[in-house]
């Protein structure tokens, strides 16, 4: 958690300015506020970085992604590609707009590929709901080229991919929207907040109304705004922005820091007989929140997990056992379990979501397992990690020929 391992002061100064003031609200108050606009200030935080004509600061990661397919213009009944790889939020975001889910193949760069969108295509497909795992990018020429090809709706779901980029431009800035996450596991955080970009202005204008409420925040008398669209409240909290713009200022560092010890880890992990790397389709872009590795099969993987857990390795994810991440333990979603209806029982689901066919994405998160990499590491904390790692995978393999 790059992000938490950094707090300080300057995340204490930032929420001072808010406390000085007592307003707590991104909106309005402009005469007790003396200048102070956190949220303001984390959005454009956030531009600096990725380069977004626009960027509007939400509630959560899971909000922004939300506010992004809405404000793209998806809705109810379209249908809308997804990876089964991706926090479970993503999916739970097309559902709750009325979109009907269509789940599709990802590779090893652990993002959709071209080719598993392209053939999960069908004449009701309206969107790709794109997602930029652990810390890295898809393959984006490729996948533009389907995209632009069919006249699909592009909608980035870069919720753990803030301050990756793919030749030069950031995720996120590829579709209509994209969106990041600031949660309390991500390269920088907000406690709980999201950011949506766009370089669209008018899908900024819709993002800002639909995520308050419809209002059209022109004039400063906020009763006496405008609504041109309905919305809702996804709204951050001037304390939580706060948070966040110091986190963001941190990001450059975070990320340089990271692809260092990254770098260390897979220089020394390449010399042991069965790691593997997921793909990276940009190695310039990575943020390197992540050291992804891939074992040569499922129950390599498996034995490799047992060997962590018996020599006490911590800081990994399997993602494959997963109950949020990875789609084999949704059973709420293969089962539509639901508070109340939801237009995907009314419409039909596009897919049979408990008799999924989707072999290469069994296949790839099977054999992953990723570590976050921590940016206050030392070069011998490295070290030590990866001989453990490398010894761990050593005896998995040794017990499968043995």
């Amino acid at each position: 958690m790059p992000g938490t391992e950094l707090f300080g002061a300057e995340e204490k100064k930032e929420i001072a300015d808010v406390l000085e003031t007592g307003i707590l609200f991104r909106y309005n108050h402009d005469a007790q506020r003396n200048g102070i606009w956190k949220a303001k200030d984390f959005e454009a935080e956030v531009k600096k970085i990725t380069g977004a004509k626009y960027a509007h600061a939400v509630s959560s990661g899971s909000t922004a992604v939300a506010a992004a397919l809405a404000a793209a213009g998806v809705g109810v009944g379209d249908e809308v590609i997804v990876p089964p790889f991706t926090y479970i939020a993503t999916v739970e975001a097309v559902l709750f707009i009325g979109a009907l889910p269509v789940f599709a193949e990802i590779d090893e760069t652990l993002c959709l590929s071209a080719e598993g969108i392209r053939k999960a295509i069908t004449p009701k497909t309206k969107a790709v709901c794109l997602v930029h795992m652990c810390g890295g990018m898809a393959e984006m020429d490729s996948i533009m080229q389907v995209v632009n090809e069919n006249n699909l709706i592009l909608v980035e779901d870069a919720g753990q991919a803030f301050a990756a980029s793919y030749k030069g431009t950031a995720t996120g800035l590829f579709g209509k929207a994209g969106s990041y996450s600031f949660d309390f596991f991500k390269i920088a955080t907000a406690g709980e907040g999201g950011v949506l970009v766009t370089n669209d202005e008018q899908v900024y204008k819709h993002a800002d109304s639909y995520c308050d409420h419809g209002h059209d925040h022109i004039g400063n008398n906020r009763g006496m705004e405008q609504h041109p669209i309905l919305g809702f409240n996804y709204r951050i909290s001037e304390l939580h922005a706060a948070v966040g713009v110091a986190q963001t200022r941190k990001v450059p560092h975070i990320r340089e820091a990271n692809n260092k010890l990254k770098k260390m880890l897979v220089d020394i992990l390449s010399q042991t007989e069965g790691i593997s790397f997921a793909t990276l389709a940009d190695p310039s872009g990575d943020s390197a929140t992540f050291l992804n590795i891939l074992l040569p099969d499922t129950e390599a993987a498996k034995r490799t997990v047992a060997e962590f857990n018996e020599a006490g390795v911590t800081g990994f994810n399997y993602w494959y056992t997963n109950m949020y991440h990875f789609i084999n333990q949704w059973d709420h979603i293969k089962e539509m379990r639901t508070a109340s209806k939801l237009p995907i029982q009314l419409l039909g689901a596009p897919q049979d979501y408990a008799n999924l066919d989707l072999p290469k994405s069994q296949e790839v998160v099977g054999r992953l397992i990723s570590f976050g990499i921590r940016c206050t590491w030392t070069e011998d904390e490295v070290k030590q990690l990866a001989a453990k790692i490398s010894d761990c995978v050593k005896k998995a393999l040794a017990t499968a020929h043995a």
